[in-house]
């Protein structure tokens, strides 16, 4: 779409809409292909389109055979030209039996709005500090250069950064096998007592293992002519919930920062000059991996508002399943995790004062249990490296679902109308804001608040490792990239209908922001960036309007913060 709007400008595009968004709300996977044989259409894609694209859609490298050009067009090949134009007229045949397929499952219509706004979104795209950019690479380049120096001279090996030949050298000075060279393993040896150069080779890996200027490759790859990044986000991609996905830059997996002074290291690194560079922070990898998000800059002129969400999923898992006494943190402006730990303890809770130290156990149990899970659960958040003893951690699974009564009926509730829906058929009625769950068209369908459903293809009651009902699913195994069959359960589901519901507050307060004048240029997770001329705006009144009630969540007590600046960061 970013390119037909590019080639006709004047092109009315409220009139379209999008075959693959339609295929995601119903869960299904995300090529024009995999979708075609999901359906079992009977009609597929034409399977010469890769090396068609490869030839006429992206350039080739000049040679003496093909005359220095840099570009196949249809004279040079008009046989291959004929399939192309063949091979996108079956992807058009494909596309129209999906539609036909799905349009009586199609979202509701302010979802077409928001897909308009997207589209705008991505068109506005953001700006980029080319400066920091090619001095951030070039940094990396001389730095990396530097340590497999001294890699090679301290190992004697001609390539220090085979994991093969430093496995070996390691062995041979230690005296013993060790079980490999992955981050965890060289990790776990720096904590040892060692020889002090083991300890600097090891130290060296580590730094060149880290991936911090990828991100930035990817910002100069994908700059555009105007000097800004188009196309970070896919809308819908998400699915199941159908938040947004990350795309080219990956925005919603950019490193934090928490250098006290990012202007100065911002310009240190403006300045070109590594050795006074890595004379400040030491660090050079993890300097610049903490200033990628920096580069990402206003215009002239124009500074970034940024506000984001408060603890929104706690917050509407309370208000689904209404949990008093967490709506009445939320609505009193209180700390979450403080009073989560004072219910679980039954002690006063108070950050940075009174049984200070059961904030973190309450931190940790908030994000780690609200959906089911356990002691892994804990680990997984890093509870062990957080100080809680391995020990401990059942005894706050306990406390924390002895404190929150109601979320732990809304995980068996929901787990309940699911197993009836695909039994039955339902609908099943949830008293936790209405939640409507039914099986119909191959499909498992939880009616939202908003309207909007979550779908799951092809359900069936299956049984679990232990014995139980559970509940299946075709779905996109993320790890194999295949689709196949997929276990779900109550809590499962609850994380799906809460994390959807947040996405649906983040989309209706884009849109009021949007249709109010604001030029958002990115979003990542719950926060939204806008680009906004110096004098234009304000934080408070964006905030304002992003707090601001849809008609189908009365009772959400929403919060948001953030700041103005000229260029991206984590605050």
């Amino acid at each position: 779409m970013t390119c037909l709007q590019k080639i006709y400008p004047d092109m009315d595009i409220t009139n379209w809409e999008c075959t693959s968004v339609l295929a995601l709300y119903c869960s299904l996977p995300t090529s024009l292909d995999a979708v075609s044989k999901a359906l079992k259409l009977g009609v597929e894609k034409d399977s010469r389109g890769k090396s068609l694209i490869q030839y006429f859609s992206v350039p080739c490298k000049p040679t003496k055979s093909n005359k220095g050009r840099t570009r196949n067009l249809p004279e040079h090949d008009p046989e291959r030209w004929a399939e192309y134009i063949e091979y996108n007229r079956q992807d058009v045949v494909v596309e129209r039996a999906i539609r036909n397929r799905l349009l009586p499952l199609k979202p509701p219509d302010i979802e077409h709005e928001y897909w308009l706004m997207d589209l705008d979104i991505n068109r506005n795209g953001i700006a980029v500090d080319n400066k920091m950019i090619d001095n951030a690479l070039a940094f990396d380049d001389e730095f990396k250069r530097k340590l497999t120096a001294e890699a090679s001279s301290l190992t004697g090996l001609e390539n220090p950064n085979s994991p093969l030949q430093l496995k070996e050298w390691i062995e041979k000075r230690l005296g013993h096998e060790i079980p490999g060279m992955t981050k965890a393993v060289v990790a776990d040896l720096l904590a040892e007592d060692l020889p002090a150069d083991v300890r600097r080779v090891l130290e060296l890996r580590q730094m060149l293992g880290k991936t911090s200027v990828k991100k930035y490759a990817a910002m100069r790859n994908a700059e555009c002519s105007d000097g800004r990044i188009h196309g970070m986000l896919q809308f819908y991609g998400a699915m199941r919930t159908g938040r947004w996905a990350g795309r080219i830059v990956q925005l919603q997996n950019l490193p934090r920062n928490y250098l006290e002074d990012l202007d100065t290291a911002r310009d240190a690194l403006k300045q070109g000059d590594l050795e006074m560079f890595e004379l400040l922070y030491g660090d050079v990898s993890d300097t610049l991996s903490q200033l990628i998000r920096t580069a990402l800059v206003a215009e002239p002129g124009h500074r970034f508002i940024v506000a984001d969400f408060s603890a929104i999923e706690a917050r509407v898992i309370a208000w689904l399943c209404s949990e008093k006494w967490r709506q009445k943190v939320f609505a009193e402006g209180g700390d979450i995790y403080c009073a989560s730990a004072s219910n679980m303890f039954h002690v006063p809770v108070e950050k940075h004062g009174v049984n200070g130290h059961l904030r973190q156990k309450g931190k940790v149990a908030e994000l780690a249990l609200g959906y089911g899970g356990g002691v892994k659960a804990l680990i997984a958040m890093g509870a062990l490296k957080g100080g809680i003893a391995e020990d401990e951690l059942p005894d706050i699974v306990r406390k924390w679902r002895a404190a929150s009564p109601r979320i732990i009926k809304l995980w068996n509730d929901v787990d309940f109308a699911a197993k009836e829906a695909i039994k039955k058929g339902g609908p099943v009625i949830l008293m936790h804001r209405g939640l409507r769950f039914e099986r119909r068209d191959g499909a498992l369908f939880i009616t939202l608040p908003s309207g909007r459903r979550l779908a799951y293809t092809k359900p069936r009651i299956g049984e679990n490792r232990f014995g139980g009902e559970s509940i299946t699913c075709m779905g996109m195994n993320q790890m194999a990239n295949k689709w196949e069959r997929l276990e779900t359960y109550g809590g499962k589901l609850t994380e799906n209908i809460v994390q959807a519901i947040a996405r649906d507050c983040l989309a209706g307060a884009m849109y009021r922001l949007y249709k109010y004048g604001y030029k958002i240029c990115a979003h990542i997770h719950d926060e939204v960036v806008i680009e906004a001329p110096v004098g234009v705006g304000s934080l408070d009144e964006v905030i304002k309007i992003m707090c601001e009630p849809e008609p189908w969540c009365d009772g959400l007590i929403l919060n948001a913060a953030g700041f103005e600046n000229p260029y991206y960061m984590k605050d």
